[in-house]
């Protein structure tokens, strides 16, 4: 929530997009509670795009079915490093972002002074491809299955996302990284 108020103190009024919210805690519990132009979302396999799942729209961040500039904000706390095709959600996300827009995003940078490494892939058959050894795993606060970590980034990440969105970067160094890409 720091650069969202920091950078958007009138986001109450803002119509946001939070891809994989925690259910009732933290900034996923205030956007819900306090902004009415909130909308969560989930990826759920075998779900159409755009349906409603337990309240919260099913939406994948590599291909959105939002029109385009449909949101002030979009917000993912931890969420791109278990994209298979992180371009593409980069891409989606500022096709989506209105003029002034800004995609809000937390993510760990752990390979440091190294590149960023992409940890596993979708084969064409959807089957996932592990690119190390052992695959790295975390919880899922949508369902008992752990997600698969896709991706360690690094500080390469803004050159990253400015090559595949157009988009620049401001990054905010907090106990995890928290970025700000502006429209």
């Amino acid at each position: 929530m720091y650069c969202i108020e920091r950078f958007f103190p009138r986001w109450k009024e803002l119509s946001i997009h939070e891809s994989s919210p925690v259910p009732g805690r933290g900034a996923s519990r205030r956007l819900k509670d306090e902004a009415p132009g909130y909308i969560p979302s989930h990826y759920y396999r075998n779900i159409a795009a755009g349906e409603i799942v337990n309240g919260v729209r099913c939406e994948d961040l590599e291909n959105l079915s939002f029109e385009d500039e449909s949101f002030d904000l979009h917000v993912t706390q931890d969420v791109l490093k278990h994209v298979f095709n992180p371009a593409a959600a980069f891409g989606e996300i500022a096709r989506t972002l209105r003029p002034g827009g800004a995609h809000v995003f937390t993510t760990p940078l752990v390979r440091k002074n190294e590149p960023t490494r992409l940890c596993a892939s979708l084969a064409p058959d959807r089957t996932v491809v592990h690119l190390i050894e052992p695959p790295d795993y975390n919880g899922n606060p949508v369902s008992s299955e752990l997600s698969f970590v896709t991706v360690n980034w690094s500080y390469d990440i803004t050159n990253f996302i400015f090559q595949t969105s157009g988009r620049f970067t401001e990054t905010v160094f907090l106990d995890i990284l928290e970025c700000c890409i502006r429209a």
